[in-house]
């Protein structure tokens, strides 16, 4: 008989926790541990005896969010694995989520179906990545990177598209980053065009996962 999986949910509406976890309890092989309505919750609740192989975390809650709990998770328990959970389906929160930690991001809408794969694919993969965090994106940037020699490819980014790259990865909009570069719009969406060209990429998230497989930025 296959080992039960642990899941506990954080999100700071109890409603939504109870019905996600009679949900999770129908699927098999997964038992919802506990669940928690912050990121303070969390920690409070959390027994190193008997730890949750996934936490399933919300990014908007008060005092302690997502990112912050992610963060904290990362640092004290980096064998868990972090799946976010959220209606906030902007590049700007899947890029921070991904650099605090988390191994997936699924939409709150989506089918129970997907739920159950990102569960299945985080425990034996060590990633989900769907229609948001595509799997093309992980199987591009695993194509590029050879951990013994330079990449051909990041050896023909000129200086600006590095910085530029750099910018990327951080929650700024594409207008606060021709800001920061004193250049226009255009330009920076040059120098996006141009990154998605040379890295085989479509998707400013890509660019990120690309940037830290490369250690070109650190988590």
């Amino acid at each position: 008989m296959p080992d039960v999986k642990y899941i506990t949910i954080v999100d700071d509406h109890a409603m939504f926790r109870k019905g996600l976890m009679m949900l999770i309890n129908i699927f098999p092989n997964y038992k919802v541990l506990f669940d928690a309505a912050n990121g303070k919750d969390l920690i409070k609740q959390l027994n190193p005896r008997h730890l949750p192989d996934i936490v399933l975390l919300d990014i908007t809650m008060p005092e302690m969010d997502g990112y912050a709990t992610a963060e904290w998770l990362r640092i004290n328990y980096p064998e868990i694995k972090v799946l976010a959970l959220s209606t906030m389906d902007a590049d700007t929160a899947i890029i921070k989520m991904i650099r605090h930690g988390a191994k997936g991001y699924v939409l709150k809408d989506a089918d129970p179906a997907e739920l159950k794969l990102a569960f299945d694919e985080v425990l034996s993969r060590g990633y989900f990545y769907n229609d948001l965090v595509t799997r093309k994106v992980m199987q591009s940037i695993n194509h590029l990177v050879d951990e013994k020699n330079p990449l051909p490819t990041f050896a023909k980014l000129s200086e600006r598209e590095l910085q530029f790259l750099k910018l990327a990865c951080s929650e700024k909009t594409y207008q606060e980053i021709a800001k920061e570069m004193f250049v226009s719009e255009r330009t920076v969406d040059g120098y996006r065009d141009a990154l998605f060209k040379k890295l085989n990429l479509n998707t400013r998230v890509g660019l990120v996962m690309f940037a830290l497989k490369n250690r070109i930025v650190e988590l």
